[in-house]
């Protein structure tokens, strides 16, 4: 793939110089990029800040257009700069820049295939990490599963950066907005980063509150029942200021 890969300054300028090329070629294409780049990166460091990734584990994508920006593999978020830009179409193939893309790729891709996506956050979330590993499905302890879409998931295990995971975790986000993967972490998605990532710190507090009630001997947690979650996912989708 090293002849697919291209200096991010030099398809800023091509988006620049050559509008007939098209969609990161139209003109305005490189601030869009720029700026999305920007608020990835500012997304990544965020999942770090806030104690859901460790060192350079997890990993975060955008799509503008048919392009999907992600963090590259192995690098600390801190050290990346505007120029660090890495970009891939739908098949995988690399547009932008010269970092090698994150080994989580096929997951990445796989919602955008699958869904709306605009954005994608994956982390190794300790709270959800450790629920992945002790049930097939988080317990209803909380209504904001409805935000989700209903009772969150957990994929089965498979290695990561494999299309079996890939599946595995498509399959467990049928009709939803995330899930746990087994002895690994979490993904969610979203219309912007910001909603992705609001949906993977929310699982995450929910995985935390069942252990917590779970540990306290001699009690066992009450839980919702479905009715109850379709309940509050009904009030949810009128949930906050309408535009």
């Amino acid at each position: 793939m090293a002849e697919q890969r291209r200096d991010a300054r030099d398809v800023r300028e091509d988006a620049q110089d050559a509008p007939e090329r098209g969609e990161l070629g139209a003109r305005g294409a490189r601030d869009v990029v720029e700026r999305a780049w920007d608020e990835l990166v500012a997304t990544a460091r965020r999942t770090v800040a806030d104690g859901l990734v460790v060192g350079t584990s997890g990993n975060v994508s955008v799509r503008v257009g048919g392009t999907v920006l992600v963090t590259p593999t192995g690098v600390p978020y801190d050290r990346l700069t505007p120029d660090d830009v890495v970009g891939v179409d739908l098949d995988g193939r690399q547009v932008l820049g010269s970092l090698f893309p994150t080994s989580e790729l096929p997951m990445h891709l796989a919602i955008y295939r699958a869904t709306d996506a605009s954005a994608v956050v994956h982390t190794h979330a300790a709270h959800a990490t450790a629920v992945s590993t002790l049930v097939p499905e988080l317990p209803l302890i909380h209504y904001m599963a409805g935000a989700l879409g209903g009772p969150v998931r957990v994929a089965p295990y498979a290695t990561y950066g494999t299309p079996e995971l890939a599946e595995n975790m498509l399959q467990a986000l049928a009709h939803r907005t995330a899930c746990l993967l087994q002895n690994h972490g979490t993904i969610a998605y979203g219309t912007s980063l910001n909603q992705a990532y609001d949906r993977t710190a929310q699982l995450e507090w929910m995985c935390r509150v069942w252990l917590l009630a779970s540990a306290v001997p001699g009690l066992t947690p009450t839980l919702l029942s479905a009715h109850q979650l379709q309940e509050a996912g009904e009030r949810l989708r009128g949930y906050g200021q309408k535009s």
